[in-house]
């Protein structure tokens, strides 16, 4: 270890626990010692500090004791005679340093100073990164969507470099984290100046001007292990071999370091993650910490993005369509709005619709694009408003009518990822932008074909041999095709709609989120979708078409054990498999004996309410409190890591109107409260399976948060409704 890192690491560590501890005793002579905080919307009070050692930090007295803690980690500054090896006290320092950053953040929380807003631009940034987000991302962060993620520090020597660095990271899918500065200038204002779209949606997220702030991207790394790895806290040797194996993150330093930033690095070494920085500093090249380096540098900006790939070992898997824009997934959440835009098809303004049909090898051309209209480039040309109908013909040897729905569903990233391209909805309901700047680069028309068939070839490559679009832009031709697309579909929904879970003798396994939580097996049938939300059967058969060795795998039903619970014989084997012997039984139907695993991203929770007989359900993203006396974001802490818990589970929110809900229960008449969003969301689908189990009026009988968040309160708008759940059989 290079005594220059570990002196300014052990240096910066002390500096930031005086000045955290300074803080500390002046916010608690304001509010006292007993004062509560936590960071908003989790369940793993400080989670860094939690997850090393177990002890939840909730008041400011718990503060302290925490940043004791911290100082017990701290070293002397190595002697100007004496040489030894520094890697453990800089470590140390380096852990001591995460410590005393997060109980700095949560006392500016408390002080009203995070999220930090920039004085001169006005620009809010994120800060605390919720439970919410960190479950809504988790299915891409395991599917290969996204294949890691970085934390740039610092500026980059001009407005230019830092745009092309970022507009790479996304091109390659990389969550991108900001924090830091040099001399007042940041990554962020960098972007800002240069109009960049930054947030969630185009995953560029700010989390703070200073050094500090990469803290909340390392919490945001340890609560996976702790969501996801199902890690217990304190289990410290756990939690880093996870982050060192599991989470493939890196940290990228623009611009020159000083102390905080070298201790803040050495934070993040700990947990596996190297740093790269694009000025001359001493490099680091052990084993057993990192996977690879823990610290290199990179001179060229034109190749930094190439070498933390390199140092961090990430597996980049991009295709990108011959378009004049740059394409990934990290497009997708970038809006155009109407005065960005050049021209838009169909949302209401225009006949539109997107439909894929199946057609047999000899009848079309692949990768052709065709369009009809006359007088479309003209047009096209003028900008505005057209009408437009785009037919993808799909061939394979192993294409079936079933894929048409899946191949379609993907439309909307197909097109999404290029940037300046838009789209929303599905079939005769969608609706497509191209913006202003996408056209000056070059977009045009057939560029819309190109994607398709690109894109489907590459997601689709085992299933599909050929790929044919045809684009209709006059308005009579687009009708026309219209109506026999909507028969189609009709067609479609009427096969789909038939399957039930005794109609095949093939379900199909999701392993995705193994590479998180080792020991889950989600069990996806027609009739149960996985709980992610992301997955149904038709996607698990299509899956493994298109990849027999991948996350996705037939599971023979076997022999029918129990018709009530669905418990079946072949699953049971394949799960003892699957899970190397962690899970042996499931009973598909029923949350109190041997119900699913869950890994930690899924869309609800359904929660057993014992003084209502019957079951709660809240989804991602309510921060109220429910019945069962937890929040959301507490509730998951006991639901995943791949873990069976009997009257608590994971589901994906259209299980809810499924036939096979909680069938071995008593059905959706267990259910006694479920947030306000679901049941407006639901309601149309919610209400035709009331009926069909004899209780037409059930939703206005389901308590929500604006009736109920205790179960006294619940079970007395229970008894004055009448439901049927106080009359069922208990369910304890």
């Amino acid at each position: 270890m290079s005594k220059l890192i570990a002196s300014a690491a052990i240096r910066g560590a002390h500096t930031l626990v005086k000045q955290t501890e300074e803080l500390l005793e002046k916010t608690t002579t304001e509010k006292g010692k007993d004062f509560t905080f936590e960071f908003p919307d989790t369940a793993f009070y400080l989670p860094m500090i939690y997850a090393m050692t177990a002890f939840p930090v909730k008041t400011l007295g718990d503060m302290k004791v925490a940043l004791g803690m911290a100082k017990e980690l701290l070293h002397d500054e190595p002697e100007e005679h004496l040489w030894k090896p520094y890697l453990g006290e800089a470590l140390d320092s380096g852990m001591a340093t995460l410590f005393a950053e997060e109980i700095l953040l949560a006392l500016k929380y408390i002080n009203g100073l995070e999220p930090a807003k920039d004085p001169e631009t006005g620009y809010v940034y994120n800060g605390f990164i919720t439970d919410t987000i960190q479950r809504s991302l988790g299915i891409q962060l395991v599917d290969g969507t996204m294949p890691g993620f970085a934390a740039i520090i610092g500026a980059a020597p001009n407005d230019d470099i830092a745009v092309n660095i970022v507009r790479e990271l996304q091109e390659k899918n990389i969550l991108t984290f900001l924090s830091g500065n040099v001399n007042g200038n940041s990554v962020t204002k960098q972007l800002v100046r240069k109009g960049v779209e930054l947030g969630w949606d185009t995953r560029i997220v700010p989390l703070g001007p200073d050094t500090e702030h990469t803290l909340y991207a390392l919490d945001w790394a340890m609560r996976a292990s702790l969501i996801f790895g199902g890690k217990k806290p304190g289990d410290y040797k756990e939690h880093l071999k996870y982050q060192k194996d599991r989470v493939f993150a890196f940290a990228m330093v623009l611009g020159e370091l000083d102390d905080i930033k070298w201790t803040t690095g050495a934070g993040a070494i700990n947990m596996g993650f190297p740093a790269i920085a694009d000025t001359d500093i001493p490099v680091i090249h052990p084993t057993g910490v990192c996977i690879y380096e823990e610290v290199d540098k990179e001179l060229d900006h034109s190749k930094i993005v190439q070498k933390v790939i390199e140092v961090r070992g990430l597996k980049i898997i991009v295709e990108k369509p011959p378009i004049p824009v740059a394409y990934g997934p990290a497009f997708e959440g970038e809006r155009i709005r109407k005065e960005d835009m050049f021209i838009e098809f169909g949302g209401t303004r225009t006949p539109s619709f997107e439909w894929v049909r199946m057609k047999e090898l000899n009848e079309i051309e692949d990768n052709k694009v065709i369009i009809i209209g006359d007088g479309w480039k003209e047009k096209y040309e003028k900008g505005g408003q057209m009408p437009l109908g785009i037919v993808i013909d799909a061939a394979g040897r192993k294409m079936q009518k079933d894929f048409e729905s899946i191949i379609e569903r993907r439309i909307h990233h197909n097109i999404n990822e290029a940037q300046g391209l838009w789209h929303m909805g599905q079939r005769d309901l969608n609706w497509i932008r191209i913006s202003s700047n996408a056209k000056k680069d070059g977009i045009t028309l057939e560029h819309i074909g190109v994607v398709m068939t690109t894109m489907t070839h590459h997601r689709f490559k085992s299933i599909v041999d050929k790929v044919q679009v045809t684009i209709y832009t006059d308005e009579k031709d687009v009708l026309a095709i219209q109506e026999e697309a909507r028969k189609a579909y009709k067609d479609r929904d009427q096969r789909l709609g038939s399957l039930t879970d005794e109609a095949v003798d093939i379900f199909y396994s999701c392993l995705l989120c193994q590479s998180f939580a080792p020991s889950h097996v989600c069990v996806i049938s027609p009739e149960r979708l996985g709980l992610c939300g992301a997955y149904n059967w038709l996607d698990g058969k299509a899956a493994y078409e298109i990849d027999p060795t991948g996350g996705n795998q037939p599971i023979p039903k076997g022999a029918l054990m129990d018709a009530r619970y669905g418990r079946y014989a072949g699953i049971d084997e394949y799960l003892k498999k699957a899970s190397a012997g962690a899970v042996e039984t499931l009973n598909l139907y029923t949350i109190m004996e041997n119900p699913m695993t869950s890994c930690g991203c899924f869309e609800c929770i359904i929660a057993i309410i014992p003084e209502a007989n019957g079951i709660m359900i809240v989804q991602r993203g309510h921060t109220g409190m429910t019945p069962a006396g937890m929040k959301f974001s507490t509730l998951a802490g006991s639901v995943g890591g791949g873990t069976q818990n009997p009257g608590f589970m994971g589901i994906g929110r259209n299980f809810i109107v499924s036939k096979k809900f909680l069938h071995g229960d008593g059905g959706i008449k267990r259910i006694v409260w479920m947030t306000k969003n679901l049941k407006e969301s639901l309601k149309e689908e919610f209400n035709k399976r009331a009926a069909e189990e004899g209780v037409p009026d059930l939703l206005d009988k389901i308590a929500d948060e604006t009736v109920a968040e205790d179960s006294e309160k619940l079970l007395e708008f229970l008894t004055s409704v009448g439901h049927p759940a106080l009359g069922m059989e208990p369910m304890l």
